[in-house]
């Protein structure tokens, strides 16, 4: 099995180091591209006013100066010499949690993935100011072929992918595994603190502080929340289809 690695926070990210442990007790051929400086946040853009440079770190191992995006489409076009079995992003510093998804680079690794007909999936490391650190990617290791197995063996539809989450708990005190749906805070997205430069400009540094939510059930934010691991299957058709008939009404002759 051919698995093609690639995450938003880097390179050299401690997220994507636990990710390759995971995939190596899949298969020995892994390749990696993800991009060379951290691109969180990025969502699924994709560079077009500049070039993007791919450098070779290593055998089957290479870094990208753009977006996780970026990484996916030259990691399969420019990289791996055929095609992949299996996209796998992250480990990702941090959660992807409900409509934090969209702003997400990592999920949007593995929509890119799920664009080009591969299976792919998301992986994030929820923190903590109790469990953070390099000890938060303990429960990643740990669990993460555990989550990852059965998810190489289940049909998925295409234009699909997976997002799973862990919590922010030591390996052993995770309570186990939960397929729910995406959740939805309720928030004016984040934080925004002004400042001032040296040289006297105003300037805005958006903020990610924890923001409250109200924990429906069956969701990612409830499972993450009672010390679940996460896994969300998502679709990439957007369409809302019971508005289109109410919609065409209104343009009706």
């Amino acid at each position: 099995m051919r698995i093609l690695l690639t995450n938003d926070d880097g390179i050299h990210a401690p997220g994507l180091a636990v990710l390759e442990e995971i995939a190596r007790q899949f298969s020995d051929d892994i390749w990696v591209c993800a991009p060379s400086e951290e691109q969180s946040g990025a969502g699924h853009s994709l560079t077009l006013n500049h070039p993007v440079r791919l450098h070779k770190h290593g055998e089957r191992r290479f870094s990208v100066t753009g977006t996780p995006t970026d990484s996916v489409t030259l990691g399969l076009r420019r990289v791996v010499d055929a095609a992949p079995d299996v996209i796998l992003s992250g480990v990702n510093r941090g959660a992807n949690l409900g409509d934090d998804i969209t702003y997400s680079g990592t999920v949007s690794a593995a929509i890119e993935g799920a664009l080009a007909g591969i299976r792919s999936i998301a992986f994030s490391q929820v923190y903590s100011r109790e469990w953070a650190g390099e000890a938060a990617f303990d429960t990643a290791r740990q669990w993460g072929a555990k989550v990852l197995a059965p998810l190489l063996e289940t049909p998925l539809p295409s234009r699909t992918l997976i997002n799973v989450n862990f919590p922010a708990v030591p390996p052993k005190m995770v309570k186990g595994i939960r397929a729910v749906r995406q959740g939805f805070h309720d928030y004016l997205r984040g934080t925004v603190v002004e400042g001032r430069d040296p040289r006297g400009q105003t300037y805005y540094w958006f903020g990610l502080d924890a923001i409250e939510h109200t924990l429906d059930h069956g969701t990612d934010l409830e499972a993450i929340d009672d010390g679940y691991i996460s896994v969300t299957p998502l679709q990439l058709d957007l369409t809302h289809h019971s508005s289109i008939g109410n919609i065409a009404e209104r343009f009706a002759p």
